[in-house]
């Protein structure tokens, strides 16, 4: 029987079992001959050498971004702090690293998040999706990161947001594994992808050095996209899969063992009690698994260059990196060994983080990709409708705003539609949405795709959710928690009164169908009065139809409510598709026509804002 090409990249990381299959030993995958200047302990008197030196990069939360372009604005890439993107300009640091260690002792891999974000990543999974066949439609991100010669990738939270048959196309498309110790099948809890990676690395004149790579992915996966992994696939907790697969790879002889985590630092779940382990548990696998010498962190997007963890058990200190994200970052890992007692040890590991923007892209990965960005650039600008006046999101976060009320009315209108003739067809309707991107932006005149594509930069899709009254009082304050509590006397800075205790934007929800006032000045959990329906207050036993994102729904933010609440209907179809297609029916936008209903800021009663 053929041998198809997961099987073969998923047969050169390693079974359920736990025994690797890439090579005569069954455990490695061979990496050339590394000659090293550690090996003038009597090179060429027949004496093996006593130290050796090797380097892992890591990038992580690429998002599809391929090139330092911006489908949104149609131009290059840039922020206020001048940050470039993409794997064209890693692909240059990359070469730059492997120059200075030698490529034979340098390994490459990722901590996930790599097929989702982009309008380019969107297009071949949506548009023209990819199938896993060579000869039809080739992933950007597969193309780039094979001529990178990525050794191994975790599977981050996004990869499994366009389903699971898209991400096994995207696996056979790459020419490395797509590793993941803690997603296993939901009937027999098998591993249903390579739990690790064993890589050998040659000595000239000494023993190979055995290096492990464990791949751990995100349990909040069984949440956010419940709708596609239920009954299909299942996560366990990161500490719990690696305490059984560490031992595993020393028992195979590994001198180094590397941990790619799509999981932040500390501790924290977004998601509470929905599923029984933390979101961001890296620093927790450090501290709790003996045996790990580095982790490379992804899945919060911050910037952490290096961070030092002790083993509790051990007494040993493991060294964490996390380069910032969408490529802006390569994370660089310098790792020491010495050879004492018949085997490598390692003495020293070392992190620092190098910025893309330092370098030009690297022009070979450029022109891999060419056509397809090409492709997607014509896609974003085709003109589908017109706007009366021009819409920003810039003010979203403090101010009810024309742009905000299109997302909930196109929910609202698309949630009606779905009921009508039902029995819930008689019940008001809600809709939430949030300012994902304060850049946000639709102009008077022609609107293009890219300019809808903008408002709504997920891939969420819709639900309807019935809550009581006293819910929907409930799930305003929790977002109203978004906010920083100001005094009425105090100085207002319109900067720094939200995001209270680094909650996201896209974890604050304004809600359409009622109008509210929010009083900065009370405590979080006291914040919403003059909560009304049709001008009348909302009786807390009333029913209401909430429009709701897929990660809300979910449990997403760990709003109240909504992840137990009763669901009337949902839609396959993301909401980014349901807001194009509103356009395109419509023709025109008009900001006249909605948003009648209005929520304001308040402090001590008075409103912030005329």
């Amino acid at each position: 029987m053929p041998l198809n090409r997961r099987d073969f990249i998923n047969r050169s990381a390693a079974t359920g079992a736990g025994v690797a299959l890439a090579g005569t030993a069954g455990a490695v995958a061979a990496a050339g001959p590394a000659q090293a200047a550690e090996q003038g302990h009597g090179q060429g008197h027949g004496h093996a050498p006593k130290t050796f030196s090797l380097r892992v990069l890591g990038t992580t939360d690429l998002h599809g971004h391929a090139l330092n372009w911006d489908y949104f604005t149609n131009a290059e890439y840039d922020d206020a702090a001048h940050n470039d993107v993409g794997l064209a300009k890693v692909a240059t640091l990359v070469e730059q690293a492997r120059a200075e260690k030698g490529h034979d002792r340098t390994l490459l891999i990722d901590a996930g998040d790599i097929i989702q974000g982009t309008q380019l990543s969107y297009y071949y999974a949506r548009v023209e999706p990819i199938t896993g066949d060579r000869r039809g439609p080739q992933h950007p991100m597969a193309l780039a990161m094979n001529h990178m010669k990525y050794d191994a990738a975790a599977l981050g939270n996004h990869e499994f947001n366009y389903g699971i048959p898209l991400l096994r196309a995207f696996q056979e498309q790459c020419d490395f594994p797509l590793l993941a110790a803690n997603a296993v099948d939901a009937k027999t809890l098998k591993p249903a992808f390579p739990p690790y990676l064993v890589k050998e690395i040659k000595v000239h004149g000494g023993r190979p050095v055995k290096v492990g790579i464990l791949g751990l992915t995100n349990p909040g996966i069984a949440v956010w996209d419940k709708a596609n992994v239920q009954g299909k696939m299942s996560f366990p907790g990161l500490v719990e899969q690696a305490e059984v697969y560490v031992p595993k790879l020393r028992a195979l002889g590994c001198d180094v063992v590397i941990c790619t985590d799509h999981s932040g630092l500390d501790g924290s779940t977004s998601y509470g009690d929905a599923v029984p382990y933390p979101e961001n548990a890296s620093s927790m696998v450090a501290a709790q698994v003996p045996g790990i010498d580095a982790i490379l962190v992804g899945h919060t997007h911050v910037e952490r260059p290096q961070t030092l963890v002790v083993n509790e058990q051990t007494g040993r200190t493991v060294v964490l990196s996390e380069p910032l994200y969408w490529g802006m970052r390569l994370s660089v890992f310098d790792i020491d060994l010495a050879f004492e007692h018949g085997r490598w040890q390692v003495t020293s590991v070392t992190a620092e983080v190098r910025n893309a923007n330092t370098v030009a892209e690297d022009p070979q990965v450029a022109k891999l990709v060419r056509d397809e960005h090409q492709k997607v650039v014509d896609y974003v600008n085709q003109v589908v409708g017109t706007c009366t006046v021009a819409m920003s999101a810039a003010e979203s976060t403090y101010k009810d705003t024309p742009i905000i009320d299109f997302l909930n009315l196109v929910q609202s209108d698309t949630v009606k539609a779905a009921l009508a003739g039902t029995s819930y067809a008689s019940l008001p309707v809600l809709s939430e949405a949030s300012p994902f991107s304060r850049t946000a932006a639709i102009p008077a005149g022609q609107v293009s795709l890219r300019d809808v594509a903008g408002l709504y930069v997920y891939e969420n899709t819709l639900d309807a959710k019935i809550l009581t009254g006293a819910q929907v009082k409930d799930y305003l304050e929790w977002s109203a928690r978004y906010y920083v509590q100001t005094a009425p006397d105090a100085p207002l800075d319109v900067t720094k009164i939200t995001n209270a205790n680094n909650t996201p934007d896209y974890s604050y929800d304004v809600l359409s169908g009622v109008s509210y006032d929010i009083d900065i000045a009370q405590p979080a959990g006291s914040r919403i009065s003059n909560l009304t329906h049709d001008g009348a207050p909302v009786d807390p036993a009333a029913q209401f139809v909430l429009a709701v994102n897929n990660y809300r729904s979910s449990g997403g933010s760990n709003y109240p409510h909504v992840a137990t609440a009763q669901s009337v209907w949902s839609n396959s179809d993301e909401i980014r598709n349901t807001i194009i297609a509103w356009v395109q029916a419509h023709g025109t936008i008009d900001p006249s026509t909605f948003g009648g209903d209005q929520w304001r800021l308040t402090r001590g009663g008075v409103p912030l804002f005329s």
